[in-house]
């Protein structure tokens, strides 16, 4: 793993059953919104200005906003 492949994010709230280990993840840019595919939907998390040092310091926390479903 890169220096630039280290986790620097970490995504709030959503579905109940969202798997915490999607949870922690790199992005490329994470000014942008997050959309994750689960299951029949894409969830969306936006950006805050938090951050966090668990469970890995220096994450920018990313809250839930919103789903859309997948199209057929």
């Amino acid at each position: 793993m890169t220096n630039t492949d280290k986790p620097n994010a970490i995504l709030k709230g959503g579905p109940s059953h969202f798997p915490e280990h999607m949870r922690i993840r790199h992005l490329t840019d994470p000014t942008e919104k997050v959309k994750v595919l689960f299951g029949n939907r894409y969830e969306h998390f936006e950006a805050t200005s938090e951050t966090t040092d668990q469970p890995v310091d220096g994450l920018q926390v990313f809250v839930w906003v919103d789903h859309t479903y997948v199209a057929e």
